[in-house]
C-alpha cells in the first residue's frame, strides 16, 4: 500500500495540489490560476470545467515533479472554496453555468424577498447565519430561477446543486458519488446545524427541494474513489473533505474549545472552535459546524470578510499603486505615522460583523500629506481591523477571554501586517512555519482516517514565529475607534 497523501486546495483564486509524505511532510506542490470572470454588473463567476480540469492537471504536474512512484499514492484529502455555488446536469456532469463566487451578491434580491416575508430571524435560528446573499442557498435559487431551463430540470429532479467540494467529489468520481460533508453543508444556509440535515422549510423558502441536494457525510468518510481520469493505476480514497477555513482550523491544530484561527486570503475567515454544542451569535458572526469526525461534530463561530487580500490585489492591479505584494510592508512603514487615512474595502458590501451587501467603499481621512505610501497603508492595515471586528465579537458571544489568535496565508508572511494585527487584538499573533494550511488539514484528516499519520505526533512538531503586542493602548484605542467612525460612513442599515 502507498504512503503518499495528496491534498487539493481548489481556492478562489487557483487550485492547488500538494504532496505529503508517511510524516506528513511537505514534499511538493503544484499549482494553476484560473479565470475570475467579472461582468459590467460586478458580478463574478468561476468556470466549473475550467476548475475541474486544473485539478487533474495539478495533479499530474505534483506526481511527475516529484518522481515519486504514482502506485504510492495512499488516499487524496481535498478544501475548497466553500460559498462558491454550482449546479450541473445530473446525467451529464456538465454544468449548466458558471459557478457563482462567495464574493458576489448577485442574489442579494432573494434575500430581501425571505426577509420581507418575515423569516430572517427564522432561517438563522435553523442554519446559525444571518440573511445573506454571501451564502448559496440564495446563489442556488438564483441560477435555479435566472439559468434558461435550470427550473424545469430542478423540478424533475435532474440537476445536482452544490459546492465546490460536492463539484469535484461527483467529478472525480465519474458521477459515482454526490456527497458534501458537515462543513461544507453547515455554509450553505439550507442545513439545519442542531438537527444536522437539510432544513426542509428553510429549503421551501429558496425554493429548492432539499431531496436533489448532497449527501452530508462526516469530513473524514469515504467521498469515494478516483484514478484522476485514468491518470493513477488504481483509484485511490477521497477520504477526507473540508471548507478550506475549517481545514486551516484543523491544519492549525485548533482542536480545543476556545482556539482560533484566521485564515487570509482573498477574503478572511475568522474562526473559532466553541467545542459540541452550538452558540448563536448577538454579535454579528455566524454559528457553523468545524467538521463531523468519527459521527461526533465540533460548532464554530466564524466571521467572514470579502476583501482583504484582495485588497492588496486591488492596489496592484486597478490602482498601480503597487507592482508587488511584498511592497507593501515597505511602503507602510515608509507611510507618515501622524497621516490618518481609511480605507473601508466595501466593494461587494461589507460581511461580518455588519453584514451590509448595499455598503459601498471609501478612503477618508485624506490630507495634504496622503500619498501613495499613505494609501498604501491604508489599505493592509484595514485588513487587521476587519479581523478585529470579528474576533472582539466572538469573544462577546462566546464569553471567552481569547489567548492568542493562530493565523495562516500568504499575507502573514507581511510583519508590518502581523505586527499591526497583534497591536490591534492586544493578544500574540502566531504564525505557523507551514503554509497551505487549508491543504494541509485536509491532507492529514485523510492521513489519520487512513492510519498513516498519527493525529498527536502531526501537531507537535509544527514551528511558529510570535508576535506580540507593541502599541500603547491609548494609541491603540485612537486608531480603531477612527476606523470604526469610518465604517460607519458606509453602511446603509
Amino acid at each position: 500500500m502507498g504512503r503518499f497523501i495528496i491534498g487539493i486546495d481548489q481556492s478562489t483564486q487557483g487550485t492547488k495540489a500538494l504532496l505529503f509524505d508517511e510524516g506528513g511532510k511537505l514534499l511538493s506542490r503544484t499549482d494553476l490560476p484560473h479565470e475570475q470572470i467579472v461582468n459590467e454588473k460586478g458580478w463574478v463567476s468561476h468556470n466549473l470545467s475550467e476548475i475541474y480540469n486544473n485539478t487533474i492537471q495539478t495533479v499530474k504536474k505534483l506526481v511527475g515533479q516529484s518522481g515519486i512512484d504514482k502506485n504510492d499514492i495512499a488516499g487524496v484529502g481535498i478544501s475548497n472554496q466553500r460559498e462558491t455555488s454550482a449546479a450541473w446536469d445530473k446525467e451529464t456532469g456538465e454544468p449548466i453555468a458558471d459557478a457563482i463566487v462567495w464574493q458576489c451578491a448577485r442574489a442579494a434580491g432573494i434575500c430581501e424577498r425571505v426577509e420581507r416575508a418575515g423569516k430572517a430571524e427564522f432561517v438563522r435560528q435553523r442554519t446559525g447565519m444571518n440573511l445573506s446573499p454571501y451564502f448559496p442557498a440564495s446563489k442556488i435559487a438564483w441560477l435555479i430561477e435566472h439559468v434558461e431551463g435550470a427550473k424545469e430540470k430542478a423540478e424533475a429532479g435532474k440537476l445536482c446543486f452544490g459546492t465546490i467540494d460536492s463539484w469535484l467529489v461527483y467529478k472525480l468520481t465519474k458521477g459515482a458519488s454526490y456527497k458534501t460533508d458537515y462543513s461544507n453543508a453547515s455554509r450553505t444556509q439550507l442545513f439545519n446545524i442542531m438537527d444536522l440535515k437539510w432544513d426542509e422549510e428553510v429549503c421551501g423558502l429558496f425554493g429548492i427541494n432539499p431531496e436533489h441536494l448532497a449527501e452530508v457525510s462526516d469530513s473524514n468518510a469515504v467521498f469515494g474513489e478516483t484514478d484522476f481520469e485514468g491518470f493513477l493505476d488504481r483509484p485511490v480514497p477521497i477520504h477526507g473533505v473540508l471548507g478550506d477555513s475549517h481545514g486551516a482550523l484543523f491544519g492549525q491544530g485548533c482542536l480545543k474549545k476556545g482556539m482560533i484561527k484566521t485564515t487570509y486570503g482573498t477574503g478572511s475567515s475568522i474562526m473559532m472552535n466553541i467545542g459540541e454544542q452550538p452558540v448563536l451569535s448577538t454579535h454579528g458572526v455566524v454559528t457553523s459546524l468545524a467538521w463531523g469526525i468519527d459521527g461526533k461534530v465540533n460548532y464554530v463561530l466564524e466571521g467572514n470578510i470579502n476583501y482583504t487580500g484582495a485588497v492588496i490585489t486591488w492596489l496592484k492591479d486597478d490602482m498601480k499603486l503597487i507592482s508587488s505584494p511584498k511592497e507593501t510592508e515597505t511602503l507602510a512603514a515608509e507611510a507618515n505615522q501622524d497621516d490618518q487615512v481609511y480605507l473601508v474595502p466595501a466593494f461587494t458590501g461589507l460581511g461580518a460583523p455588519y453584514w451590509d451587501s448595499r455598503a459601498t467603499a471609501s478612503i477618508s481621512g485624506i490630507t495634504r500629506t496622503t500619498g501613495r505610501a499613505e494609501i498604501v497603508r491604508a489599505g493592509l492595515e484595514c485588513i487587521a481591523y476587519q479581523i478585529t471586528d470579528v474576533v472582539e465579537a466572538m469573544g462577546e458571544d462566546a464569553g471567552l477571554a481569547i489567548e492568542e489568535l493562530r493565523v495562516d496565508g500568504g499575507p502573514t508572511r507581511n510583519g508590518y501586517l502581523m505586527q499591526f494585527q497583534s497591536d490591534m487584538l492586544g493578544i500574540p499573533v502566531q504564525v505557523p512555519d507551514a503554509e497551505e494550511l487549508s491543504g494541509i488539514g485536509a491532507a492529514y484528516l485523510a492521513g489519520i482516517s487512513l492510519g498513516i499519520y498519527d493525529r498527536d505526533k502531526l501537531f507537535a512538531g509544527m514551528g511558529r514565529q510570535k508576535y506580540e503586542p507593541l502599541m500603547k493602548r491609548d494609541i491603540r484605542n485612537r486608531k480603531y475607534g477612527k476606523w470604526k467612525d469610518a465604517v460607519g460612513t458606509v453602511l446603509t442599515k
